[in-house]
């Protein structure tokens, strides 16, 4: 019997009224994989669920929550040490067509400079899309393509892309011992465009490919949080441009990114959650010494012009998709 060598990675907390359509998509699927179930501290039966429903499935139990980040990388160390050749991510909040690991692969294979592969996420409804990748602005806000549209096929050709959601996407081993894993203080949102652009850097492509399908119920876990997002969206804004933003490009763009940074202000203000924008950006600040460290570290891996990473960031103003608890 040949040995797997493709591993799907679920980070699950309290998901357990969603993490049953999930796993059995994913045990259905056409391409042989191991799925890890990477429980972070649950308080519900997903433990449970897990252990007795699907007893094929790799539970990895963990006390405390260790957020996105923390909990695939769990699952990605794993998986690196099971002698993984790809590693999915997967959110427990979504269903994945019986193919779409498959196509994925499918697409690695045929383009080995791709070191992160996406599909077409749409929503639960299968008519509007979630995300067909993750773009970066020279404002300084990611932003999933085609998200709320409905859908007519104006998506349905592969392509090399800016980034990749961390919510339905494959990985090859080797990027993660080239560029890291995700950035833990992240903890949650933006950590899959920061690695996103790392990779990029780094010299790796990003490709997107429309026959991977999955079905996602956008903010599952998120939606349970009260100001969870707004939180880790400023913060995280602030954290994805200064680790990674080539110097040049930094100083090229500073001024439509603090532009960006006070408008997220002025919203906050508006909708009475400046104190939690003002934390989220404290938060931030309080990392700025380990920021210097991981700048110089992304930076030093950087093998492509700064004009190519120029080319693939989109210099129109980001469409205006909102905060997810909104």
């Amino acid at each position: 019997m040949s040995k797997t060598t493709t591993y799907i990675v679920i980070p699950n907390w309290n998901g357990a009224d969603m993490l049953v359509s999930c796993l059995e998509s994913l045990e259905k699927q056409s391409e042989k994989c191991q799925i890890v179930v990477v429980d972070n501290g649950s308080k519900d039966n997903s433990v449970l669920i897990v252990k007795k429903q699907f007893p094929g499935v790799t539970l990895l139990e963990f006390p405390d929550n260790a957020g996105f980040a923390g909990g695939v990388n769990r699952g990605i160390n794993y998986a690196l040490e099971q002698g993984a050749e790809y590693i999915a991510l997967f959110n427990n909040d979504a269903v994945a067509n019986k193919d779409w690991l498959k196509e994925l692969i499918a697409e690695a294979k045929a383009h080995p400079k791709a070191g992160i592969i996406t599909g077409k996420l749409l929503r639960t409804d299968k008519k509007h899309f979630d995300s067909t990748g993750d773009f970066y602005t020279i404002w300084g806000l990611p932003f999933p393509r085609g998200r709320n549209q409905v859908d007519d096929g104006q998506f349905d050709k592969s392509e090399y892309i800016f980034g990749a959601s961390g919510g339905a996407s494959l990985y090859r081993a080797e990027l993660f011992e080239k560029v890291g894993l995700f950035d833990e203080d992240f903890f949650a949102y933006y950590e899959d465009v920061d690695i996103s652009f790392r990779a990029q850097m780094a010299g790796w492509k990003i490709r997107y490919t429309p026959k991977a399908e999955a079905y996602h119920g956008v903010g599952g876990t998120s939606s349970k949080l009260g100001d969870f997002a707004r939180y880790h969206s400023a913060k995280n804004y602030l954290l994805l441009y200064s680790r990674n933003m080539p110097f040049k490009l930094y100083m090229k763009y500073f001024i439509p990114f603090t532009l960006q940074f006070g408008r997220m202000a002025l919203t906050s203000i508006a909708r009475r959650k400046f104190g939690v924008f003002l934390k989220g950006t404290f938060a931030a600040f309080k990392l700025h010494f380990k920021t210097f460290e991981v700048r110089r570290t992304n930076q030093s891996n950087q093998t492509v012009s700064v004009d190519y990473i120029d080319s693939i960031l989109t210099h129109s103003r980001p469409p205006r998709i909102p905060i997810i608890e909104d």
